[in-house]
């Protein structure tokens, strides 16, 4: 589980999360949703302890996050960023072993390489194992990133807009994978703007607008026409259809 506490945020010197207090549990997958600049990037970096509060703090299984020594929080948590550099020249194996490295420090042992080669396949990138990243699609590097966050097996799992370039069907084996390690105990984040997908798939949602938190609760009370169209300043119609939410704006 991850908490915060009266989080604020400034980016230079740019104030832009205000007063977040939010509990994001485990085992459930918490999509974090919010019209453009509402701050869910930085919220989640702040969750991954990748930016510095300005004032109140994160907390990782009831222990402050900054309590935590780096080599301890890299083997609980694990967080795809929306830009990622990576040099051009490693193959996708190589990239997906960086995730092992909180584990192996170097020194690869059969039961990391298996983690690797697991990481893989679940992401459909063993016809690609040996190719070199400048040579991919930005969707198969995008998987290649996601496999990097997988193979470092986190309790906690943040991923930034992981849908970014990739096809329909790789899109539902992200979030199907997404879903799956939340049913297995951990505390998995997903910043979504696709919202049909976060209904499909999420059974948490943080919605946020002007770097503050909105809503909080069940997809059935978040993702609700009134609530959304408040969100987003704009009409917004929810469609149940087949057991299955459908969100367009009207």
């Amino acid at each position: 589980m991850i908490d915060t506490r009266n989080l604020c945020v400034s980016l230079g010197g740019t104030p832009v999360l205000h007063d977040i207090s939010v509990t994001v549990p485990a085992g459930r997958l918490t999509a974090l949703v919010g019209p453009n600049g509402a701050g869910k990037s930085t919220l989640l970096a702040a969750l991954g302890r990748l930016v510095e509060p300005r004032r109140g703090e994160v907390r990782l299984e009831g222990r402050p996050l900054e309590d935590w020594p780096k080599a301890q929080v890299a083997l609980k948590l694990a967080i795809l960023r929306q830009h990622t550099a990576i040099a051009p020249r490693l193959t996708v194996e190589d990239l997906v072993a960086f995730g092992r490295y909180p584990h192996s420090h170097g020194r690869m042992t059969d039961a990391d390489r298996a983690e690797v080669r697991r990481a893989i396949l679940r992401l459909d990138l063993e016809d690609f194992a040996g190719r070199y990243l400048d040579t991919l699609s930005g969707g198969q590097r995008q998987r290649a990133l996601i496999a990097m966050t997988l193979a470092q097996q986190t309790g906690a799992i943040l991923l930034d807009e992981p849908l970014n370039n990739l096809d329909l069907a790789h899109a539902r084996r992200v979030m199907r994978i997404a879903r799956e390690e939340a049913e297995a105990g951990r505390t998995v984040v997903v910043v979504l703007h696709d919202l049909t997908v976060a209904a499909a798939y999420a059974d948490h949602v943080v919605a946020m607008k002007a770097g503050r938190v909105q809503a909080v609760g069940p997809v059935g009370e978040v993702l609700a026409s009134g609530p959304l169209s408040e969100l987003y300043d704009t009409e917004v119609e929810v469609i149940e259809t087949g057991g299955r939410r459908i969100v367009l704006p009207v």
